[in-house]
């Protein structure tokens, strides 16, 4: 009788373990068990600035977290903050200046957390030119991307240099950067991020000067950011807290073996080329991790502020947004919700 005790006693203990393990994990699943949809806008093609995601994927995070993530190339880089303020996407990869811009639009936005919490936007100009400073310029051909946040960079920049815009030639080029200083088209370039054209420029052997454009005089901001709509945050922030957890494990991962998360970036874009994606990724890592014990994902409000600031006086936006209008720290690992 007492054997039988003993396992009558274990299975019932077992029933109960197994009870609490599927309570636990349950966080974010539907009452049918299976994870939840979660949509993600990216902000461009895949490249390595989503290496994190891509490996926490992979990794089966996102799904350890009771989400079913899925990830959307947009048609274009300035749809995903619209989408997210109408509900049609539960998270967006973006650009501070983009949530700035979105909240003078009257859009319900809010940045939740930063994949990148410096500048990646830089001036680049070519290593075999006669160009060792912005001063040098004056009379130069200089391709942007025409974005109109950034004409006010290479305004304030040529400021500090003591030029004007009517001191140099620019050229409206879009996506097409690259093309413009090969070719001789231009001298320099504004708007090329520094992991990605920079690592490119550099493979080619034309040892560039990449200067991002908070060493230039550009207030400092936070490049990539993730934005949520206002609403979801009041009403359900539960899930984009689970999905930067996942995050960062698979950030951090990706930190651990550049190589192996850069074949899992490789796996997601038949589009990537092998050798440049493999050298950009390791470029990029660093950038995607706080510096030390700083928390992941953390926006600095007073840099926000700051930043701010610099829209108004710029034109850009009709007066500064504080901070705490336009972000939250209280989704990020580690941080004690309100």
């Amino acid at each position: 009788m007492g054997h039988v005790r003993m396992r009558t006693v274990a299975a019932v203990l077992l029933v109960l373990i197994a009870a609490v393990a599927a309570g636990c994990g349950a966080k974010s699943e539907g009452d049918s068990g299976t994870p939840e949809e979660f949509d993600l806008a990216l902000d461009f093609f895949i490249n390595p600035d989503h290496v994190g995601i891509y490996q926490a994927l992979d990794a089966g995070y996102f799904e350890d977290a009771g989400l079913d993530v899925m990830p959307r190339v947009p048609s274009d880089p300035s749809a995903p903050i619209k989408q997210v303020a109408a509900g049609q996407a539960d998270l967006a990869i973006s650009y501070e200046p983009e949530v700035m811009l979105a909240r003078e639009q009257g859009l319900d936005v809010v940045a939740v957390g930063a994949m990148v919490q410096q500048p990646l936007t830089s001036m680049i100009w070519l290593g075999d030119s006669d160009i060792s400073s912005v001063s040098e310029l004056e009379g130069r051909t200089i391709a942007t991307a025409g974005i109109p946040y950034q004409a006010a960079f290479l305004e304030k920049i040529l400021g500090d240099a003591g030029l004007s815009p009517d001191d140099v030639d620019q050229v409206d080029v879009g996506l097409n950067l690259l093309p413009a200083i090969l070719s001789g088209r231009a001298d320099a370039l504004l708007g090329a991020f520094l992991n990605v054209e920079g690592v490119e420029l550099q493979r080619r052997g034309k040892d560039p000067a990449i200067m991002p454009v908070n060493e230039l005089g550009v207030p400092t901001y936070d490049e990539l950011v993730l934005v949520a709509s206002g609403e979801r945050l009041r009403e359900d922030p539960e899930a984009i807290r689970l999905f930067i957890a996942a995050l960062e494990r698979g950030t951090r991962d990706a930190a651990a073996d550049p190589d192996a998360a850069t074949e899992v970036l490789l796996a997601a874009s038949e589009d990537l080329d092998p050798p440049l994606t493999r050298a950009e990724v390791r470029k990029t890592l660093p950038l995607l991790l706080p510096a030390g014990e700083e928390q992941y994902g953390f926006m600095d409000p007073t840099e926000w502020d700051a930043f701010a600031a610099f829209m108004t006086d710029e034109g850009l936006i009709g007066s500064s947004i504080g901070a705490d209008e336009l972000l939250t720290n209280e989704l990020l690992p580690g941080s004690v919700p309100d």
